[in-house]
């Protein structure tokens, strides 16, 4: 890797740096809690579906998800996220991950999360890889005096628009996406993959291998290893 001061390396979150899909977990957290009726259940089954298909219109869901917390405390909400994150997400942190978002510091890059999730997923992942809140590019949800709304802030960071997100970012902090990075497992990430430089595909399903492979993309398995203690 080449150094460059203007180059920034974006991750996506779920089945790259972490193993897992950490919103599939969120929906099993939130449904043995008792937290989610059989109807949002079985359209949370969908929308998963819709995601790994890519044919998720993530305005339309983030808009629909986003009223089920209409209400809830960000603090308290904050910290039930943050014993489930340490229970049952933190160990999947996969470590090639780690090492290559080392290897982009060494060179001098600006490290990015770029996630589909919020803000309550990705800070805690932020603080394992020490990357700094400003650098986390996510999905966020309106809060007025400490408590959500029930909307979220245009654009919903997934497909599209996560380019949105990193273009109005790289162009905040005068990074190159041409000559920037962009890490990530999913299909619905092709408009990010194909707005950098350097695409490159992690973990990927049958139907992006072979889109990779036709590009030439660079491909590679981040599997998870050891557990690995989480920020408390």
């Amino acid at each position: 890797m080449s150094a460059g001061p203007a180059i920034a390396a974006f991750f996506d979150v779920d089945r790259t740096l972490l193993a897992v899909n950490s919103g599939e977990l969120w929906v099993r957290h939130m449904w043995r809690e008792g937290q989610l009726g059989p109807g949002m259940a079985a359209r949370s089954i969908l929308w998963i579906l819709q995601y790994r298909l890519g044919l998720l219109d993530f305005e339309a869901v983030t808009e629909r998800a986003a009223r089920g917390y209409a209400g809830r405390s960000v603090a308290e909400l904050a910290d039930e996220v943050g014993a489930w994150f340490r229970s049952e997400i933190a160990a999947s942190m996969t470590p090639a991950g780690r090492r290559c978002i080392d290897e982009h510091r060494a060179a001098g890059h600006r490290i990015a999360l770029l996630t589909s999730g919020t803000r309550f997923v990705a800070e805690p992942v932020a603080r394992m890889l020490e990357v700094a809140s400003e650098d986390i590019l996510c999905t966020e949800l309106e809060v007025d005096d400490g408590r959500l709304t029930g909307r979220h802030l245009p654009p919903a960071c997934g497909g599209a628009g996560k380019v949105t997100r990193a273009e109005a970012y790289a162009e905040a902090a005068a990074l190159d996406l041409d000559a920037s990075f962009f890490y990530t497992d999913s299909y619905s990430d092709l408009p990010m993959l194909m707005r950098v430089g350097n695409p490159r595909v992690i973990n990927p399903d049958s139907r992006l291998r072979r889109f990779a492979r036709r590009r030439g993309w660079p491909v590679e398995t981040w599997a998870p290893g050891e557990p690995t203690p989480a920020d408390g």
